[in-house]
């Protein structure tokens, strides 16, 4: 595909196998193609690794986590559990949202396979230390999520982000695993499903076009009718803007009431 921008005449020409078509620079419609091209520039770039949340780096679209925020917010959950730790950063991204809603059983379970003793240790000395636990082990081994489990009782509400082995069918084995700790109304976010769209890109791989966590959150969604995969609202929008600019497309899962 080819797209050419014509600031002059103000349109956004492409061209594909199915022929070429132009359409306003400045629609709705423009800025979607364009926003799916630079996310795929950015993320061949690493453009998502030059940020922090309270000093600690955090590996992930600033818009993946306003939006995140702002579900965190509407559904002020007792626990949050996130497989994938990377180097603490988005444990403590959570546990500051629970400190500022005043949460007071708020925690965050964190699960990675490998937690170096530099990130656990810059995660137990922060400020929001109280707030999390840190579990290593596979995410999807049984004593793991049955630890998680137990540590998770009977909180509610309980929102889960899957953020660790992005290849399909672990996030499906994860997806099955973590599903019932999900409480009405809340979600689990399969993140990162952007892998779909870059198999072609510098530094991704081939197969990642079918081998991707959006494949197996859609999967998922079809054999669970008690979850809708669905983008959460927004709460505030201004025309004619709908779809969210983000590296997880078809993530959301909502428990159904």
């Amino acid at each position: 595909m080819k797209l050419t921008i014509d600031t002059t005449a103000q349109t956004l020409t492409r061209q594909d196998a199915a022929g070429e078509s132009s359409i306003g620079l400045y629609t709705k419609e423009a800025f979607e193609a364009l926003s799916r091209e630079w996310l795929r520039v950015g993320w061949s770039l690493s453009y998502y690794h030059n940020f922090t949340w309270l000093g600690l780096p955090i590996l992930q679209l600033p818009e993946d986590m306003l939006r995140l925020q702002e579900v965190i917010y509407a559904v002020r959950p007792q626990v949050i559990v996130e497989t994938g730790v990377y180097q603490g950063g988005s444990a403590i991204f959570h546990a500051s949202l629970l400190e500022a809603m005043q949460q007071p059983q708020g925690r965050v379970i964190g699960i990675d396979i490998q937690i170096p003793a530099k990130v656990r240790s810059n995660v137990e000395s922060h400020a929001m230390k109280s707030r999390v636990t840190l579990i290593e082990g596979s995410s999807i081994d049984p004593s793991v999520v049955a630890t998680v489990k137990g540590l998770a009782g009977n909180a509610s509400p309980v929102i889960v982000i899957l953020d660790s082995d992005h290849t399909r069918n672990h996030v499906a084995a994860e997806l099955e695993a973590y599903a019932s700790l999900v409480t009405p109304g809340s979600y689990i976010v399969a993140t990162d499903g952007i892998t779909k769209d870059l198999s072609d890109v510098p530094r991704a791989l081939p197969e990642w076009k079918a081998d991707n966590p959006f494949d197996a959150a859609s999967e998922f969604a079809k054999r669970h009718p008690e979850f809708l995969q669905q983008q959460p609202p927004w709460l505030v929008r201004a025309d004619p803007l709908t779809e969210n600019v983000t590296y997880w497309p078809g993530a959301w899962l909502k428990r159904l009431r």
